[in-house]
């Protein structure tokens, strides 16, 4: 597990006043339920660190965003070999959390945003994403290279 936390730095004019920078985290982790496991757990881990405590509303509802994506990333975005990478950054303004899942699986993409089919009731998964949908306020697609696709959300903390 590599686990890199950045932490936006001001200028030293910036650095006198109050505002605060962005926090980022970001970890890769091995494509297997186990490494979805854990990105939960990290998660609920450093929303705490973050000032949103174990079983706060805005802490468990991260956590099952995360759950829903790295679920995803498992299961339809996993290439033997690679891993999947977490990253959340969260900003001050709102607060909002940005919750990045970056998989390898570039030839299989969701559905846009607004045209997700709804779920059959005999259905044992097909879920996952109708639940960001309902709890992001924002989520989507990116290919930033060639070799990966993130899949993303953003939540208010307040």
């Amino acid at each position: 597990m590599n686990a890199d936390i950045a932490h936006s730095t001001a200028s030293h004019a910036e650095a006198a006043e109050p505002a605060a920078a962005a926090r980022h985290f970001t970890v890769r982790l091995s494509a297997t339920p186990r490494g979805a496991r854990l990105a939960r757990r990290l998660t609920a881990g450093q929303l705490d660190a973050w000032g949103w405590p174990y079983g706060a509303e805005a802490n468990e509802t991260a956590v099952l965003l995360v759950a829903e994506l790295a679920a995803n990333a498992v299961r339809h975005g996993r290439v033997r070999g690679r891993d999947f990478r977490l990253k959340l950054s969260l900003f001050p303004d709102g607060p909002a959390l940005r919750i990045e899942v970056t998989d390898s699986r570039i030839d299989r993409h969701p559905p846009t945003p607004g045209t997700l089919p709804p779920a059959s009731f005999e259905a044992e998964s097909g879920r996952g994403l109708l639940l960001v949908e309902a709890l992001a306020g924002h989520w989507g697609t990116t290919c930033g290279n060639p070799y990966t696709k993130t899949v993303w959300c953003e939540v208010g903390m307040g």
